[in-house]
């Protein structure tokens, strides 16, 4: 399938399924991402077509899908819930708001196996799904945390930069970073914990959005010029690369001088350029491209009523300016 499918939505790619010589007789696997407009879930759904082209015989053919706009949360439900209605085989979700796609998976009761990938359930939800395919986001928490240590040891002021609210992957790497950079669990808020201290106004939440991380990031800058640092948490100002540019420019001595630090989350490529250009000290890597890729067998495995471990992890990279080269982008 070409790029350009991927911005049609779930509902439409199943009609255009069905109208195509190969697929009507093909049993679908769908992924169902947070949103099209965001690169990382790009990566992701170049790993479903690889399995599709490697797989041509198969009775089941991976389908990439998703709301149009990640701020889309109740989209990506009605998406999942269309998906049900029309008796996919299997389903991977990474669910925007865990909430709400709970209550929609409680209420439907689908009779097809039901999986998470990229982001997960909350805790007391994850019944509703057999596996959970992809980041331990708690330890990637854990590793932004030991990268800001290495370069700020004493502490600091720092703002946090957060995804959607009820994002389940994103809250456990916020916790995975407080806790570590506090020295102690269950830490809401850094108010002086491990010499670190949240500024206010912050954390701030993009909604997955890459135009307003940017432009929190400069109100961040402009309002606390001896801010300490900034953790992206996940990628999304990044994935901007000119408005990125710009935003870190008004900061470019301090990032220079290491008075201001930023970590941030995944390695896409223009990520690793502003790495490689000191617009950033360290990026925690995801791996998308293998959880596009991985899926759909873990999907026909439960198909199948065979065994799946709970969770499966896919790892992370840790890049920095000394071992670039070696980095993969994923």
């Amino acid at each position: 399938m070409k790029t350009t499918m991927w911005k049609m939505t779930g509902v439409a790619l199943l009609a255009l399924a069905a109208a195509t010589p190969g697929w009507a007789q093909k049993k679908t696997l769908a992924v169902v991402v947070k949103g099209l407009d965001n690169p990382f879930f790009t990566v992701l759904g170049d790993g479903c077509a690889l399995w599709n082209k490697q797989n041509p015989s198969s009775e089941y053919t991976c389908l990439y899908t998703g709301p149009a706009s990640s701020a889309d949360e109740a989209g990506e439900v009605q998406i999942v819930e269309d998906l049900i209605n029309k008796g996919v085989a299997g389903i991977a979700i990474s669910p925007s708001n865990a909430p709400a796609m709970a209550n929609m998976l409680k209420a439907k009761k689908p009779k097809m196996p039901i999986m998470t990938i990229d982001a997960d359930l909350a805790a007391a939800d994850r019944a509703l799904r057999k596996t959970y395919l992809g980041t331990n986001n708690y330890d990637m928490g854990v590793l932004m945390a030991g990268h800001l240590k290495q370069h700020k040891p004493k502490g600091g002021s720092v703002c946090l930069q957060l995804g959607n609210v009820a994002a389940d992957n994103i809250n456990a790497r916020a916790a995975g970073f407080r806790d570590t950079i506090s020295g102690k669990k269950g830490i809401d808020r850094l108010k002086g914990e491990g010499g670190w201290t949240e500024i206010a106004g912050c954390p701030v939440f993009t909604n997955d959005q890459i135009d307003l991380a940017n432009q929190q990031m400069a109100d961040v800058f402009t309002k606390n010029p001896k801010l300490d640092a900034f953790i992206l948490i996940g990628g999304w100002a990044q994935f901007g690369p000119q408005a990125y540019a710009q935003v870190t420019d008004q900061v470019m001595p301090r990032l220079k001088s290491k008075e201001l630090v930023i970590i941030a989350g995944d390695t896409l490529p223009p990520q690793l350029d502003a790495l490689k250009a000191g617009r950033s000290h360290g990026q925690i890597g995801q791996r998308p491209f293998e959880m596009g890729l991985r899926a759909p067998a873990v999907l026909i495995d439960l198909i199948n009523g065979k065994q799946v471990a709970d969770p499966l992890y896919t790892g992370l990279d840790e890049c920095t300016a000394s071992n670039l080269g070696k980095c993969p982008a994923k």
